[in-house]
């Protein structure tokens, strides 16, 4: 093979002479625009959902209650991951009391529950009012192109004093993030 030097104003057909495959960039990958023959590349983010609420929620009830944190997003693929963080705002009144909180895509728990004594205060703290704020975070493989609807729940524990979100104008937040799988 011959080769042929350019000039400073000459031009190469790169449809008819140029063949073979090329190499990639030293330090670099073949992974470098986000897409390979038009699919996502593993770990891109394809889309954020923001959602926040300030609207208090209380519960003298060991049973799980829905909060006002909500938000719904849409996967472009079945192989996409959900990153789900949330921020929870939560508070307490009395001693021996304590909540938890959960997350659901739809009607499925993920994750498992968070024991809000493990991340600010204990049962036996007496307090009116202590607030706290609660952060979760969540990979989730939903496997689904469909619209999922993610929210948070809590209890009180006990069910002596009362648990509260977005305790005295406490503000909750949630990001979900579409990752290409």
């Amino acid at each position: 093979m011959a080769i042929t030097r350019i000039g400073p104003n000459q031009s190469i057909n790169l449809a008819s002479n140029i063949t073979g495959t090329l190499p990639v960039a030293n330090g670099g990958t073949a992974i470098t625009s986000g897409f390979i023959n038009g699919t996502a590349t593993p770990g891109k983010v394809l889309q954020v959902v923001n959602a926040h609420t300030g609207t208090q929620v209380t519960s003298n009830s060991a049973t799980y209650t829905d909060t006002t944190l909500t938000a719904s997003i849409t996967p472009s693929a079945t192989s996409s991951k959900i990153l789900v963080l949330v921020q929870q705002s939560f508070g307490k009144s009395g001693a021996d009391t304590y909540g938890n909180i959960r997350v659901y895509r739809d009607s499925t728990e993920i994750g498992g529950t968070i024991p809000a004594r493990s991340v600010g205060y204990d049962q036996q703290t007496t307090a009116n009012y202590i607030g706290i704020g609660l952060a979760y975070s969540y990979q989730d493989s939903p496997s689904s192109t469909s619209s999922l609807t993610y929210k948070t729940q809590f209890n009180n524990n006990q069910a002596s004093g009362t648990t509260k979100v977005q305790t005295d104008s406490g503000q909750s937040y949630m990001t979900l993030m579409e990752i290409a799988g």
